[in-house]
């Protein structure tokens, strides 16, 4: 992967097709949302952008990682919530409308502060990056995402029957794509992967739960309801595992930065799910009350 056409052009364009498919599930009410229910939006924000790069940059310092897992994790955690958050909180019966607004709002915001996270990180964990560039890394995500996110959205406005049909077809397109990048980093980089697995595993999955009780945490902290706490608790914990394994292999070329962020691809399944099991299991007990 390192330094071929698949990291230079194939993974940003499809990444791009799939923030396409993004864009067309979006409305401009979602947008709009952020100054009609201000409290929830901006829980989300804190969250998202502030208090989440805090919790994994804390985290890898406790367990004492090495480099390429400490950076690979703190790319991770300054990426955007991804569409599988709003899939999440459809399946249970969450605030949709505030999933898909954080993710599109946080999705824009990011573009200019992933790349200073990046940044902090490499300088803290003294790793020279001759490939990085803060002003090349910013113009990246804008052109493979924020700008295909607009014209997603444009479509969306001007041709909403065409826009719904097409979203599902790029969703499946992440999912696909998302499952192929892990494989692939995985069999590229399987004697560091099975050298560093138990610090992998342990690193993501304590990571997800961490930060899917903390998304409840900030939504309790400010009154919000527990349909709102759920939704928070999955978007934070959820992540966009796909951008963060191309900024790896695109803007980095380091392919063992993306070991964290495959192998959270997929943990970060857990905590979303568990809290979906446990907001069921309110539900059901209030039922029979």
């Amino acid at each position: 992967m390192q330094g071929s056409a698949l990291s230079e052009i194939i993974l940003p364009l499809v990444l791009a097709l799939i923030m396409f498919g993004m864009g067309l599930s979006l409305t401009r009410t979602d947008f709009v949302r952020l100054f009609k229910l201000p409290m929830p939006v901006f829980a989300g924000l804190f969250g998202q952008l502030i208090a989440l790069p805090l919790l994994a940059f804390c985290l890898v310092l406790v367990l004492s990682l090495p480099a390429h897992l400490a950076i690979g994790i703190m790319v991770l955690s300054a990426c955007p919530g991804g569409t599988t958050s709003n899939l999440i909180s459809h399946i249970a019966r969450a605030n949709l409308a505030l999933s898909i607004s954080l993710t599109a709002i946080t999705t824009v915001i990011c573009v200019f502060t992933t790349p200073l996270i990046i940044r902090f990180a490499l300088g803290y964990f003294e790793v020279e990056s001759s490939h990085f560039s803060l002003l090349n890394t910013t113009l990246g995500l804008i052109a493979i995402s924020l700008f295909p996110v607009m014209l997603g959205l444009w479509i969306r406005h001007k041709a909403d029957y065409l826009a719904q049909r097409l979203e599902p077809v790029f969703r499946h397109l992440a999912v696909i794509f998302m499952l192929l990048l892990i494989v692939g980093i995985a069999w590229q980089e399987r004697d560091m992967m099975i050298a560093s697995f138990p610090d992998v595993f342990v690193l993501t999955f304590a990571l997800n739960v961490l930060a899917t009780v903390l998304g409840v945490a900030i939504a309790k902290l400010v009154v919000l309801s527990r349909r709102d706490a759920v939704t928070l608790g999955i978007e934070i914990g959820t992540q966009n595992a796909s951008m963060a394994i191309l900024i790896t292999l695109a803007f980095l070329n380091e392919p063992s930065y993306a070991i964290a962020c495959g192998v959270y691809g997929v943990t970060m399944y857990i905590g979303a799910f568990a809290l979906v099991w446990w907001n069921k299991l309110r539900d059901n007990a209030m039922a029979s009350q």
